[in-house]
């Protein structure tokens, strides 16, 4: 029986939907173990970032951010930029969206048509458009507010081939796609930004903290940044780290690869505001969820040219190689500023809740 989750339990809790460890045994045993086994080229039981069903990648999210507006984004940016940039680091091309609105009854129209509006302006932002959705209210009480669920469509990137053509001129490439399980000793680790904006922007607003007047949440479409990175070429694999941020990400890429990673502290980029109010907090800013960053492993030798590519887009400007994978370790360990080595555990849950 798992440590982690009893089938005794009668009740869900929160860390069943906030990444990690917990959440990854829920969904195996209660969500994933119900549903028939599809033929597939990246199927559900892979949890990857999206599914690819022929040759169409198709990805769905849901998101109860509270509060519905923080410093740098809100809901509706949230959704359509999560759900994009689920379809982009899969090496695919976001086509078009859905989005179904969850309303509360009582909920002031203003509050919906300034959270449409996000909707509209970052589905123009990043080119992808909204094709259909639904709408439901229901009785005050039954949501807190309002629930949105965004799902994309897209097509494979017409530079995913040449992407995987640079990285097997070094070493064989075992998937088509992006996929988590494609890391292999040596592959450099990158990560396009500063880490834990997001997550605590979000938590010091809601708190009162005062921490969001110097970090504003991350939330942005990738499609774009990416596609530059794929038209260099050598990437293996691309994750946007959301819930569990790097922590998870990193010890999901290790399980499903069969391959330790070894990072160094010192080229982690953080901002100081988010190390100091994560000290303040007792938190680890490697397990705060991110909205607007990627992390990709890529064949070592094009690691130098691949962060230039990314330091060349806004999104991209704070982009670090920040490790390798290696065969030396079955964990993710950081070798610290000090000169230790702790391992980077996968968190068990989200340590800031409600932020997605």
């Amino acid at each position: 029986m798992s440590l982690l989750y009893s089938s005794n339990m009668a009740k869900v809790v929160m860390n069943h939907g906030a990444g990690g460890e917990t959440m990854q045994d829920f969904l195996s045993k209660h969500i994933v173990s119900h549903f028939p086994k599809m033929s597939s080229d990246v199927p559900l039981n892979s949890l990857d970032d999206s599914a690819v069903v022929d040759g169409i990648v198709f990805t769905t999210d849901g998101h109860t951010v509270k509060p519905l507006f923080f410093p740098g984004g809100d809901i509706g940016s949230l959704s359509v930029a999560g759900t994009v940039n689920d379809i982009a680091v899969m090496g695919a091309r976001p086509l078009a969206l859905s989005c179904a609105v969850i309303l509360e009854e009582g909920l002031d129209i203003d509050v919906v048509d300034r959270v449409m509006d996000s909707v509209g302006k970052t589905s123009a932002l990043c080119g992808v458009p909204v094709a259909t959705g639904d709408t439901k209210v229901v009785e005050s009480g039954a949501v807190e507010k309002m629930i949105l669920v965004t799902s994309a469509i897209g097509r494979r990137s017409e530079h995913l081939d040449h992407n995987i053509s640079v990285a097997s001129g070094y070493r064989k490439i075992d998937s088509g796609w992006l996929t988590d399980d494609n890391v292999r000793d040596g592959d450099a680790v990158i990560v396009s930004g500063t880490l834990g904006d997001h997550g605590v922007s979000l938590l010091s607003f809601r708190e009162g903290y005062g921490f969001e007047s110097v970090v504003k949440s991350d939330v942005a479409p990738l499609n774009g940044m990416i596609e530059n990175v794929l038209k260099k070429g050598g990437a293996v694999t691309m994750k946007d780290p959301t819930r569990g941020g790097l922590a998870n990400t990193l010890n999901e890429w290790s399980s499903k690869s069969g391959i330790g990673i070894e990072l160094n502290e010192s080229d982690i980029p953080l901002k100081d505001a988010v190390v100091n109010a994560c000290d303040l907090l007792g938190i680890d800013p490697l397990s705060i969820g991110n909205e607007g960053k990627a992390v990709i492993a890529c064949v070592p030798e094009m690691a130098d040219e691949i962060v230039k590519i990314l330091r060349a887009h806004p999104l991209g400007k704070d982009a670090s190689l920040i490790g390798y994978a290696s065969s030396k370790t079955k964990h993710v360990t950081i070798r610290t500023t000090v000169g230790g080595k702790r391992i980077l555990e996968p968190p068990i849950g989200d340590p800031v809740p409600r932020i997605c």
